[in-house]
């Protein structure tokens, strides 16, 4: 009788197990929101081992720590934004070393009781904190603290394992998915966005209504370096121009590669006024830099520029693409200048100054003719 009352009871922990199985499983296959799969596998951990605070923690490997991205239980918002140091704590080991950690008791084992006096704000009695992994890489780790005592069996360990195993399935996903997406807007030469995602949020920034501005730039006499040097000479040209674009814009404004050798720069929020102060700021300092020094090289390049601003010059996807290119080609007449529309070329053109700290550099690796041909 005994026996089979024992076997009820590990029949209706499987089916438990199952069932969870299987909403986890759904999830996955419904979703490729990875705070959404996350949440729910969470969840159903939480179901099961009763934990006062559990966490997800993510692995950040360009800085060594685990960020919380998921946390719930006491304390549970004074946890956003800290940082745990692969190796420190319990999850810092458990994603430094990759193995996990179950100590139903820390009373009992001298290690975590001298751990939990130290943090009595923890309020720690039980912990178990699993690796999140995929292959030989650990993603991240999920930490229960103070979890029904009864189930940190190693029958229920090895579910924990399983469900860790579906996050990992979830973190990939979402990581292929955020890949593709970066290479369906991304130009594969400059690493820039390409035209295709500059229409898109063209669209999005006409739809929130407030002023912005749009920037072409082409580079003058780019043909002469495919010419002398070749198109690999060329296409790491347009990468280091690409960079500095990045550079000399900031975070809050995006750049484009429009094709050839034409960039384009979405500058939200910025009026008329704004947008010519960072246009005139981009050609100085286009201008001013030298590139492709690490191939032997040292090439001055100018650009012409042409920006219009949204509504007053244009006030639709094709209407402000067609101002600013209208402008870039009145720059084009005389190059190395800025064409702004309603105000007309804005450079007079007396010599490029002399380059500041430090002497110019070498023209033998390119020729005079051709360092000429780029100063416009």
């Amino acid at each position: 009788m005994k026996d089979r009352q024992k076997f009820e009871v590990i029949d209706s922990r499987q089916l438990d197990h199952l069932r969870v199985f299987h909403d986890v499983a759904r999830a996955l296959t419904s979703s490729l929101e990875l705070e959404e799969i996350l949440s729910a596998i969470m969840d159903k951990m939480a179901q099961f081992f009763g934990p006062e605070r559990w966490s997800m923690l993510m692995v950040d490997e360009a800085e060594q720590t685990l960020y919380y991205a998921i946390a719930v239980g006491e304390n549970a918002q004074s946890l956003k934004g800290l940082r745990v140091p692969l190796g420190e704590g319990v999850a810092g080991w458990v994603a430094k070393t990759g193995n996990p950690l179950v100590v139903p008791d820390v009373s009992l084992d001298p290690h975590w009781s001298a751990f939990a006096a130290k943090h009595r704000d923890l309020n720690i009695q039980s912990i178990a904190c699993v690796p999140v992994r995929s292959g030989d890489k650990t993603l991240g780790v999920i930490q229960l603290l103070n979890s029904k005592l009864d189930l940190l069996s190693e029958y229920s360990i090895s579910f924990l394992r399983i469900l860790c195993d579906y996050a990992a399935i979830a973190i990939q996903n979402a990581r292929s998915m955020t890949l593709i997406q970066e290479l369906t807007i991304t130009d594969d030469v400059t690493g820039l966005f390409n035209a295709r995602h500059l229409y898109t949020l063209l669209g999005e920034q006409i739809a929130i209504g407030r002023p912005f501005s749009l920037l072409f730039v082409d580079l003058d006499h780019f043909k002469a370096v495919n010419d002398t040097h070749g198109h690999l000479v060329g296409s790491r040209l347009l990468a280091e121009v690409g960079s500095l674009l990045k550079r000399s814009l900031g975070p809050a404004n995006s750049a484009f590669r429009y094709g050839g050798d034409e960039f384009v720069a979405l500058l939200p929020s910025m009026g008329k006024i704004a947008a010519t102060g960072a246009t005139m700021t981009l050609c100085n300092d286009l201008r001013s830099a030298r590139f492709l020094s690490g191939a032997g090289l040292s090439l001055a390049v100018s650009g012409s520029f042409g920006l219009a601003t949204y509504p007053e010059d244009g006030d639709s996807v094709p209407s402000i693409l067609r101002a600013a290119d209208t402008m870039m080609y009145q720059a084009k007449t005389t190059r190395d200048n800025v064409a702004i529309a309603g105000r007309g070329l804005q450079i007079d053109h007396a010599p490029i100054p002399a380059i500041p700290r430090g002497s110019r550099p070498s023209e033998t690796a390119l020729g005079a003719d051709v360092i000429d041909a780029f100063r416009g």
